[in-house]
């Protein structure tokens, strides 16, 4: 839904990963049906729905939560946009279905536990461990609602269209002049008058203006409150009774919030994330998997970045972004080279580090006991510089592995590419 249209309204901080990576650094991703319960607390419209993970739940909730309901909405629950023109590795075209009552059991079943393909998740596809079963709504009006952060105007910016249901850059192609852009003082909050500027470019056909104010302001409440990076709905809808829904909603968290939004971050799914990055995570490593085949551990994220550069300049492909830090433990390092060496792609690892903060010979360490436990199959080139250098060359030629070792960056990368051909 948000995509390259956004990140040009308001400044994106995407991360450097590959074609299948392109998403936001700092933030937290929740399904959609946790979005949902998220917004119901804050009073928000939402349509009614159950999460379920299992055809037995399936068959209880439609009995319970949609006695009377002649059609249910089936959609499959992957960290993933573009769900309802996926295809299942199964066969079964599309992630979000209308059944009748009497087949959500047999739709939901072909989705549970099957690999979903959307143009967001790659080939590789992911897992659907849940589907979210919701009551059909009448809709009579579809529209686009949306807060992000907007470093233009150093606050929150609401981005709302009359027209809704189809992705926003299709929006802005076709109808430029519908798309209205309302920033809002983070030290003020948002005013009445901000709210009704929203509401009134959103020009709803039957919902009463005034409740539907009072959606806005509170849809930013939830958004300041809960330290979001990016709340979108799409589409905002009105019903056939008047209301205002969010018919469908996609909630990012800022990581940097973990430590006060405890019981958000307890919603994370790390069955939908890169392993790599789950394990990355968990040793206090920034890490990103790209498509390259060189591995790159390097500490200090500019020297990262150059890096890559380089390798690429050489002809080379980067195959992650490791940045171990500038006070990484021998620890750390060991499992810095794990998570590279889980990767069947990489052909090469590339040490380069800087020792200012970081000690080589730390590093040095890290990688001869990294080498015991993970039992290298692949060229290693290493390239230390800085505090405690020469120690740290000592252990590594004492160690008695195989290294290749490199002056420079450049004479380094030069060497990984050489080391895979």
């Amino acid at each position: 839904m948000v995509r390259g249209l956004l990140g040009k309204l308001a400044s994106r901080s995407l991360s450097v990963a590959g074609k299948w990576q392109q998403q936001q650094l700092r933030r937290l991703n929740i399904h959609e049906y946790q979005g949902a319960e998220l917004m119901s607390k804050y009073g928000i419209n939402v349509p009614k729905g159950v999460a379920v993970s299992s055809v037995q739940e399936v068959k209880e909730a439609v009995k319970t939560a949609f006695p009377n309901q002649s059609e249910i909405v089936v959609k499959s629950q992957i960290l993933a946009g573009g769900r309802g023109l996926g295809t299942f590795k199964n066969g079964l075209k599309g992630g979000v279905h209308i059944v009748k009552a009497e087949e959500v059991v047999e739709k939901a079943g072909q989705m549970l536990g099957q690999i979903l393909v959307t143009k967001q998740t790659g080939p590789q596809g992911k897992i659907v461990s849940k589907v979210y079963l919701c009551e059909k709504l009448s809709l009579v009006n579809e529209m686009y609602f949306s807060i992000i952060l907007d470093r233009a105007t150093a606050g929150p910016l609401i981005i709302a269209c009359s027209k809704g249901g189809t992705s926003i850059e299709d929006l802005a192609e076709k109808f430029p002049d519908m798309i209205i852009k309302v920033p809002i003082d983070v030290f003020k909050g948002i005013t009445d008058e901000d709210a009704a500027k929203v509401v009134d470019g959103l020009a709803p056909k039957v919902a009463d203006r005034n409740s539907s104010i009072e959606q806005v302001k509170k849809l930013y409440k939830l958004f300041c409150e809960c330290d979001c990076t990016m709340l979108e709905i799409n589409p905002l809808a009105e019903t056939s009774d008047n209301m205002l829904v969010a018919a469908d909603a996609k909630l990012n968290f800022d990581d940097n919030a973990a430590y006060r939004q405890k019981e958000l971050f307890a919603l994370r799914d790390p069955t939908q994330e890169d392993p790599r990055e789950v394990a990355a995570s968990k040793a206090d490593l920034n890490y990103i998997g790209l498509d390259g085949e060189i591995g790159c551990m390097v500490n200090g994220a500019g020297l990262a970045m150059a890096t890559m550069d380089i390798i690429k300049l050489h002809g080379g492909t980067p195959a992650n972004f490791l940045d171990v830090g500038g006070n990484a433990s021998e620890g750390q390092v060991v499992e810095a080279f794990k998570i590279l060496t889980s990767d069947d792609k990489v052909k090469a690892i590339l040490v380069n580090i800087f020792g200012g903060i970081m000690k080589c010979d730390v590093i040095a360490s890290g990688i001869v006991n990294a080498a015991k436990q993970v039992q290298l199959k692949v060229p290693v080139v290493v390239r230390l510089e800085g505090t405690n250098v020469d120690q740290g060359k000592r252990i590594l030629k004492e160690s008695g592995m195989t290294l290749i070792t490199a002056e420079d960056l450049d004479d380094a990368a030069e060497k990984a590419v050489k080391a895979i051909h």
